[in-house]
């Protein structure tokens, strides 16, 4: 992988999956003797956190089907 010309890289997505990143979650990178670790921030909210905030009040009716609960949380 390579740096780019903002000091960012990727980080594949075999790695992402098996950490549980996703897009949206905080991380820090801490310094380990001669190494680098890219951390999971503390207290971050997780995805299903952001998940359960940015829906709060939004389904306020309870005639909704499921399919349409599911569109609603994947914003279409």
């Amino acid at each position: 992988m390579r740096l780019n010309s903002k000091g960012q890289v990727t980080i594949p997505a075999d790695l992402r999956r098996k950490h549980h990143l996703h897009e949206g979650d905080e991380v820090e990178v801490v310094e380990d003797g001669n190494a680098l670790k890219i951390v999971r921030t503390p207290d971050s909210e997780t995805r299903g956190q952001r998940i359960v905030r940015e829906m709060r009040g939004r389904a306020t009716r309870r005639d909704l089907s499921t399919d349409e609960l599911l569109k609603l949380m994947r914003g279409e």
